[in-house]
């Protein structure tokens, strides 16, 4: 499932592990921005990992006996292996590992609280797929953005899950939403060190949401001395700076969050923020625009929007909302999905019917059986089912008050 975190304020979003969604290749912006070598100095101004004691992929000997035990000494399959280890978290009979966005565990952590975000569980996933010898790697997702809100923080939710060679020619994915393997051509393997640094912006975050911005600051700053080049975490950098009123520090990190991935749209949506607190109206208006012709040719952006209309009973602006998504993006089942719910809402159930239909034929063009295709439609029907108002914000409006955060879960 997920990893969030999120910040409020005029300005900065914090982000955990996260892509931006959508189809978009950037937005160009005359940003007026000159690198300034001090201030990256004081960013990144550690020279060796400042938490080396903490391992998330570390098994200790009670679980690897533990999965030894279940899994088998035998020679077997990967593809055997592939489909037990994931048994082995989910089954109710076994580890029976549930959903829970608290915090963001070692593999370890994990195993014995039974609980936790994807990122998390993704950790135990791989170690113990090492550990019994089947190859597997971290992989995030490209998807529709999640929203949350956290004490005054808006929190932006993004994907992580496993994957590995299984054959010559045959990969397995290992995931705790099995929706996301119908979003195609997003996925991007990482290092472990990649991912490491993902889980301390993670922890940062959260950090964050706690209150404790020192802590948060520290956990982010390591996640960057990992990986220099995570876009999010410099958003999340310039989110911790803002909370500690060291404004060159926020803008120096918005903007290079902007230098890496020019498709960032929190930072863009932070910079619009920064400058029109300040008064700086014509820069705050360069970058508001710079989002919205982002987000406009931005699918899950139109999906979020419908999400918020259909959650406050507008089900007519839903529907175009979700309309064009499909437009811009027609092969995602769940914006299918959701227009039935819209249609329904309308009480045109010929309209709804078609949707439906659209829906599963996305789905019958993916290899999936027919038993994973099912279920997957019932995981979305039971998502769509605890849409709530509350949880649904509109994070690109320029006016809005929430700074935006990223994170992985």
């Amino acid at each position: 499932m997920n990893i969030k975190l999120g910040m409020a304020l005029l300005t900065g979003s914090l982000v955990l592990l996260a892509d931006c969604a959508g189809t978009n290749t950037g937005t160009s912006i005359e940003r007026e921005y000159v690198f300034d070598p001090a201030l990256y100095a004081r960013a990144i101004d550690q020279t060796s990992d400042r938490f080396p004691e903490i391992d998330p992929l570390f098994l200790s000997d009670e679980i690897k006996r533990y999965v030894e035990d279940r899994v088998g000494t035998d020679p077997r399959s990967d593809k055997y292996l592939a489909t037990v280890l994931q048994e082995l978290l989910y089954d109710e009979n076994r580890l029976n590992i549930r959903y829970s966005d608290e915090k963001t565990y070692t593999a370890a952590e994990v195993f014995h609280a039974r609980r936790g975000n994807c990122l998390s569980v993704m950790n135990l996933y791989v170690a113990m797929a090492r550990h019994v010898g089947l190859d597997a790697s971290f992989q995030t997702i490209k998807q529709v953005p999640a929203w949350d809100r956290r004490s005054d923080l808006l929190v932006l939710s993004q994907h992580i899950n496993a994957t590995g060679r299984i054959g010559p020619r045959e990969y397995y994915v290992a995931d705790f939403t099995p929706q996301i393997a119908l979003q195609r051509n997003t996925e991007d393997v990482i290092s472990d060190e990649a991912a490491r640094a993902l889980y301390f912006n993670n922890l940062g975050a959260e950090a964050m949401f706690a209150g404790d911005m020192e802590q948060g600051l520290a956990y982010i700053k390591n996640a960057l001395f990992i990986d220099p080049g995570n876009s999010e975490a410099w958003n999340n950098l310039g989110a911790a700076y803002l909370r500690l009123d060291d404004a060159a520090m926020a803008e120096f990190s918005f903007h290079y969050a902007l230098e890496i991935d020019d498709s960032n749209v929190n930072a863009m949506n932070n910079l619009a923020k920064f400058y029109r607190v300040r008064g700086e109206d014509e820069r705050a208006s360069r970058f508001e625009r710079a989002a919205e012709r982002f987000n406009r040719g931005n699918p899950y952006f139109h999906f979020d929007e419908g999400l918020n209309a259909y959650a406050g009973g507008d089900y007519e602006s839903a529907r175009d909302f979700f309309e064009r998504a499909i437009e811009l993006h027609p092969f995602e089942a769940d914006f299918h999905l959701a227009l039935e719910r819209a249609y329904t809402g309308l009480g045109e159930s010929g309209s709804a019917q078609e949707a439906r239909q659209a829906a599963e034929t996305v789905l019958a063009a993916s290899e999936d059986s027919a038993e994973v295709r099912a279920y997957k439609l019932r995981f979305f029907e039971r998502r769509f089912n605890r849409i709530n108002l509350r949880s649904i914000l509109r994070p690109s409006t320029p006016s809005h008050s929430w700074a935006h955060n990223w994170r992985f879960y």
